[in-house]
């Protein structure tokens, strides 16, 4: 066979493709139109969505930071200085802290519809610690619960340690040590092993004290390195009572 019979041949090969082709467009037509458009429709959901995320953690943490000021803010008359300028301050610890249960409540109510936005479980988490320090322990315990299931391993840890601060609290101390043996087990930026060791201790120290000295001497051995826990460790064998 020749150069160009077999150059013929191929081109002719050719043709008959696009010939193939052009046949399968118009049998496929409207299948391949529905499958374009359900690519260009999903493609368009998926920036409209991350739009809409991210104006939503914005405004999140706006209504946050406003929530956490009041959280922070100065109970009493300050001095000059003592408070940023324009900054509110409370004639009593309990109205700050219902102010600030108010705020949080009200982003948890705002931002409920998924996906929620990152403040929405530091909101939670902080406004089961506004009821404990409002004394609605019930309440308290309940709010903690939830915000302790969050995905977020680190706001998880930190509401599961106050948590276990009100069953402490309220006589439930072998559910509160269950909780800081956890949290000594799978320790996290928030709660360091330290941390949840010290307070398990702590638990035990008016009903187990033999207890709590374990694991008082236990956190001086391991963390003799740290000066800060040591100390603390000392002072806290100190005051055992015998």
């Amino acid at each position: 066979m020749d150069r160009q019979t077999r150059h013929q041949l191929k081109h002719d090969e050719f043709k008959d493709t696009l010939v193939q082709f052009e046949e399968y467009l118009k049998e496929h037509y409207k299948e391949i139109l529905n499958v374009t458009i359900i690519v260009v429709v999903v493609v368009g959901l998926a920036a409209g969505l991350k739009y809409y995320t991210d104006r939503q953690e914005a405004a999140a943490n706006v209504d946050l930071g406003e929530a956490l000021a009041t959280f922070r803010a100065y109970v009493g008359q300050p001095t000059p200085g003592q408070t940023e300028p324009g900054g509110a301050t409370y004639t009593t610890a309990q109205e700050k802290y219902k102010k600030a249960l108010q705020e949080f409540d009200a982003i948890l109510d705002k931002y409920k519809m998924p996906p929620r936005p990152k403040a929405v479980a530091i909101a939670r988490y902080q406004a089961g610690v506004c009821q404990a320090l409002l004394d609605d322990h019930t309440g308290a315990i309940q709010t903690l619960t939830e915000a302790s299931m969050d995905h977020d391993a680190e706001i998880a840890a930190l509401a599961k340690f106050a948590l276990a601060g009100e069953l402490a609290k309220s006589g439930r101390t072998p559910e509160a040590a269950k909780l800081y043996q956890e949290l000594a087990d799978h320790p996290t930026m928030t709660v360091p092993k330290a941390s949840a060791l010290l307070a398990l201790a702590d638990a035990y120290r008016e009903s187990q004290p033999a207890q709590a000295r374990q694991i008082y001497e236990r956190v001086e051995k391991e963390f003799a390195s740290n000066a800060t826990v040591a100390q603390a460790v000392k002072q806290d064998i100190a005051s055992l009572t015998p």
